[in-house]
């Protein structure tokens, strides 16, 4: 228990560590040395199987992460988190599925003989909830996951896949698993164990299916709370403390990120679940926009930042689409050279995960007093000679705060369109971004237009600034 409760301290101080880039490292050394303490003490405490089979399967999955996490591109991260998710919540639906066939071996049953029956055995109760909120959160995080990885990994359209009476549907699902779970711990028939399972691989596709791409910040969180959830209650059925303790510190942890998502983006959590926003851009690429805009070169961007006193860089999306960052750290220590102070403003929904933005800018070694959150910067746009966006579209569209019409009315945005001058990289004027509405940005008398690929476009910056 002792050595639980030191896996569970560097759990704590892991979390802790993670909630800063400049500590994350650390929080990532105390997070693995956590979890080796957890395994080791299990493996010392319990007869699970024997030591070549552990350290068996130990080397698959070392193998298995290695390789992967080598090969993953910073853009696809979003997508190997969506990954992992899926393979927790699969992890509990198969520990739940062993523990209902074999109880016994578990622990959490009782061999009962009555008279002139043959003997079986007797699920506890309690342990009877335990399996049946597992495994159903389990298989929601598991198919909930295989979605939004199809979604971020392009092999499903971002757009939302709205059914006919979906909350209906949607509802009546999730009554019934609830319906279940209360049954399964008065009767523990198969049929009603298989069912719970079945309904919560169906719900867990039923509730993503709707969700568009622009809440999918909202949705890898809120896949990270089930998976701590699932985790957590499969901890009560194999009474391993520390699965408990991780568990529930990853479940609420992803809760409370969820809800500052949806904060960020002005959305409750129930209309993230409902689904239907975040439709694809209308127009294809390169389709000709009558409204009339200012188009500038790479020549321009640098003479017009060379004069500045300050430019904030706004990263987004299509800065990780092009793999931009380690240029535009370039583009930063050339500007930095000449006397020009470099902020980053990251939104806390830029990219398709929590965090993406931090990670890519980390990445290129972008000094962590340089970056700031949309509340800490916010207020120096109107003192800024030039905001330098790359690939940002939804997050700085001012009819956010303007047009009540706007699907994405009221999220709060950054302040670009008071810097002097906006320099606004996107690869051409056709399509909107993931929210699917035109940025009114683009047509403001101080936003000059640089249509080209946002790596391209920034390397001719770099040899103009030379």
């Amino acid at each position: 228990m002792l050595a639980y409760l030191i896996a569970g301290a560097c759990f704590i101080l892991a979390l802790r560590g993670l909630s800063s880039p400049a500590t994350s490292q650390r929080g990532n050394r105390l997070g693995m040395i956590g979890m080796a303490i957890a395994v080791v003490t299990t493996l010392a405490t319990h007869d699970i199987a024997g030591l070549p089979e552990i350290a068996a399967a130990i080397a698959i999955g070392a193998v298995i992460g290695i390789v992967g996490a080598r090969r993953i591109q910073m853009t696809a991260m979003p997508q190997l988190v969506a990954a992992f998710h899926s393979l927790v919540g699969l992890a509990a639906v198969l520990v739940g599925a062993a523990a209902f066939l074999n109880p016994e071996a578990f622990g959490i049953a009782t061999r009962i003989t009555p008279i002139a029956e043959p003997s079986f055995l007797m699920i506890n109760p309690v342990s009877r909830i335990e399996l049946g909120l597992g495994v159903a959160i389990g298989a929601i995080t598991f198919s909930g996951s295989v979605i939004a990885f199809l979604k971020l990994n392009g092999n499903m359209g971002g757009s939302p896949i709205l059914l006919p009476g979906r909350h209906v549907l949607n509802l009546g699902t999730l009554v019934a698993i609830l319906g279940l779970v209360a049954y399964f711990t008065q009767e523990q028939a198969p049929w009603i164990f298989w069912t719970i399972l079945g309904l919560s691989f169906a719900i867990g596709f039923l509730l993503i299916i709707p969700i568009g791409g622009a809440d999918m910040p909202v949705v890898v969180s809120m896949l990270n709370s089930y998976s701590g959830w699932a985790a957590a209650a499969m901890g009560f059925t194999l009474h391993n403390s520390a699965m408990i303790i991780t568990g529930a510190l990853v479940g609420s942890s992803g809760a409370i990120l969820s809800y500052i998502m949806c904060r960020a983006m002005n959305r409750s959590f129930i209309s993230v679940i409902a689904g239907g926003f975040g439709a694809v851009a209308s127009g294809p690429a390169g389709e000709v926009i009558d409204r009339p805009y200012k188009r500038g070169s790479a020549e321009d961007a640098a003479f017009l930042m060379k004069q500045a006193d300050q430019v904030i860089i706004v990263p987004g999306y299509g800065m990780a689409v092009a793999q931009a960052q380690h240029v535009l750290r370039e583009m930063a220590d050339q500007l930095k050279k000449e006397g020009v102070k470099v902020k980053y403003a990251i939104h806390p929904v830029a990219g398709r995960m929590p965090g993406h933005m931090n990670v890519l800018l980390a990445e290129a070694n972008v000094p962590y007093d340089e970056v700031f959150e949309l509340e800490d910067i916010n207020s120096e746009f109107a003192q800024t000679d030039v905001a330098f966006v790359i690939g940002a579209n939804d997050v700085t569209n001012p009819a956010a705060k303007t047009d009540k019409s706007s699907p994405i009315f009221g999220m709060p945005v950054l302040d670009v369109e008071k810097a002097r001058t906006v320099l606004f990289i996107k690869r051409s004027m056709g399509g909107a971004g993931y929210a699917g509405v035109d940025n009114e940005l683009f047509y403001r008398d101080n936003t000059m237009m640089l249509l080209a690929d946002a790596k391209k476009m920034v390397e001719e910056i770099v040899k103009a600034l030379a």
